[in-house]
């Protein structure tokens, strides 16, 4: 008889029911599957008012909705340990992506950020990295002793620093600083010290002059318009003016779906993008809003619940940088669409139009439900 150490977990009244065991026999999460369900069918709702009810936009984004889901699906059904293998092949896969964008990419609004196989798939690797960071780190502290030591930390901050500097130059900073801080929440859930902690924070903290002079004069503008946006009503300042407009005149419960008039008479740019939110908020009032942010929450709770349960140092660091690095999208998408936060580009999860960024959203759960279904379980 093995005597590996088998973590026994509760047999509840929901694993014992058939809408538990059928998600056990095909390896989903019927809980988080739920509630991605039913955010995602709020988010079409939105979208549909964002896009003046364009039928072939809400089409397009429920088709690949359907192809995100089935991803999901099928990186469920996979064990993690094979995962654990072809991480290093993924990542050093991703950084060859990010170089062939620096020379083979096309531009799209003034940065190189898109590889293109024409008649087939456009997309934009940076997006992929957000998953195979996390990945490569929880596959490099996997067999090590942990809190990590100060090699392993440098050797983690290298493999995190090189794919952002390489995000960065296209340039993108933006996803640049995502992806850095989906690198960061592995190395705080390895349990390093504080110490290096605040050493990282006070480097930061001095090191942000030096980087005022490398980023570009857009990216300084956008610094400068989150403290003054009516220093540049109708150039920099308008986008952050508009959104703020819209989700004031919102109110507690809105002006009804389909009677915006921020996003439908074009005042809000990027309504169906990364200010989607505004939309919801103007139409849906603070009601809305806080339906779709128990959403998120219940979202977060229930995947949390799943990473603490997961077996082993890699699936516990990849399933918690996964759940983390998804609040922290939320987070920055509505601080920047809000103004606490600078325009950055972020999508808002589930709810705004996107293909690269919902495909690489699903992925990172249908891992989750990966690592969750294929645990040892004595009940």
């Amino acid at each position: 008889m093995s005597h590996d150490f088998v973590r026994r977990l509760p047999l509840d009244s929901f694993a014992r029911s058939s809408f538990g065991r059928l998600g056990q026999r095909f390896h989903i999460d019927m809980v988080l599957m739920l509630l991605l369900t039913v955010t995602c069918a709020y988010g079409l709702l939105v979208l549909d008012s964002a896009v003046n009810r364009d039928s072939a936009s809400v089409i397009s984004q429920l088709m690949k909705l359907g192809v995100a889901m089935l991803i999901m699906i099928i990186m469920a059904q996979i064990p993690p340990v094979f995962y654990l293998r072809i991480a290093p092949w993924l990542y050093l896969g991703g950084l060859a992506m990010l170089v062939m964008v620096l020379f083979f990419g096309y531009k799209v609004n003034g940065s190189t950020r898109w590889l293109r196989i024409p008649g087939v798939i456009s997309f934009q690797p940076s997006e992929v990295m957000k998953l195979f960071v996390p990945m490569i780190l929880a596959w490099y502290f996997h067999d090590r002793h942990l809190p990590p030591k100060a090699k392993h930390v440098f050797w983690a901050a290298a493999m995190i620093a090189l794919p952002v500097v390489l995000i960065g130059v296209q340039p993108d900073l933006g996803t640049g600083l995502l992806i850095c801080a989906s690198g960061l929440l592995v190395l705080l859930l390895s349990g390093i010290q504080w110490r290096y902690v605040f050493g990282v924070l006070g480097f930061a903290c001095l090191s942000a002059p030096a980087l005022w002079f490398v980023m570009r004069d857009y990216q300084r503008q956008r610094v400068l318009t989150l403290f003054n946006p009516e220093s540049d009503p109708l150039g920099a300042g308008w986008n952050i003016i508009q959104s703020k407009t819209a989700i004031g005149s919102g109110g507690l419960y809105g002006k009804g779906l389909y009677q915006g008039t921020q996003s439908h008479l074009d005042f809000l740019p990027e309504s169906h993008t990364d200010f989607i939110i505004a939309v919801l908020a103007e139409e849906l009032g603070l009601i809305g809003i806080l339906v779709l942010l128990l959403l998120y929450l219940l979202i977060t709770g229930r995947g949390l619940v799943m990473a603490v349960q997961a077996q082993d140092t890699f699936g516990r660091l990849l399933s918690g940088s996964i759940v983390f690095t998804f609040f922290v999208y939320v987070f920055v998408n509505i601080g920047m669409v809000s103004g606490i936060l600078p325009v950055v580009g972020v999508p808002l999860p589930l709810v705004s139009y996107g293909g690269t960024s919902i495909m690489t959203l699903f992925a990172g759960f249908g891992l989750l439900m990966s690592i969750h279904a294929h645990r040892r379980i004595s009940l």
